[in-house]
């Protein structure tokens, strides 16, 4: 139920990671409830947004879900500078897209928004049988660098919703200004038109 006191803020989202790892199933789990088994790969990004509600807020994201391919790699910059959230998806059953999703994480340490909330998201959580990442292992990577982890599964819709929402609570909230840069606003017009009528 949005108040009177609700902020909207709008937040830039990438998700990053290997091809194959289910970015775009993820997103379109969140954005539309669906999934589709057989899904294309990405050619260099598709754009979606979705807003939650969180607290005193209400979140729209504008959702930059990009290729996995190598050979888009060199576009990623373009999509995650001046994001306020990435997700970085990997393969529970696949150790390289581990290992890749750790190479994306020290590519937004050193490049990205410093205040970038990150996920690590160990997807296809409902392929147990084939896993070969431990949550516990992408636990302790993701908490020794300042990511928070969920497994999640856009198949059987296991925490897709919950990572997205998670996101959104951990955004820094805009400081609320009772009047924010109105004073200078008001002022500028006032001078120059004492300036005109006294000076003409």
């Amino acid at each position: 139920m949005a108040s009177s006191g609700n902020k909207n803020i709008s937040a830039k989202l990438v998700l990053l990671g290997d091809v194959g790892a289910g970015k775009s199933s993820l997103v379109l789990r969140f954005v539309k409830g669906q999934f589709v088994e057989f899904q294309e790969s990405t050619i260099g990004a598709a754009f979606f947004s979705q807003t939650v509600a969180v607290n005193d807020a209400t979140v729209k994201f504008e959702i930059w879900d990009t290729a996995g391919q190598e050979r888009y790699h060199s576009l990623a910059p373009m999509y995650y500078r001046g994001a306020a959230a990435a997700i970085i998806v990997y393969d529970i059953t696949n150790q390289a897209s581990f290992d890749r999703a750790k190479k994306w994480v020290q590519e937004l340490q050193a490049q990205g928004n410093p205040n970038m909330v990150m996920a690590l998201a160990g997807n296809k959580s409902d392929l147990l049988d084939g896993r070969k990442v431990a949550a516990e292992e992408a636990q302790t990577y993701a908490q020794e660098n300042g990511l928070f982890f969920m497994e999640t599964s856009a198949k059987a819709a296991t925490n897709v919703n919950d990572l997205f929402y998670e996101i959104a609570k951990r955004l820094p909230r805009l400081q609320p200004a009772p009047n924010p840069s109105g004073m200078v606003l008001v002022d500028r017009p006032a001078e120059r038109a004492a300036a005109a009528s006294c000076c003409g």
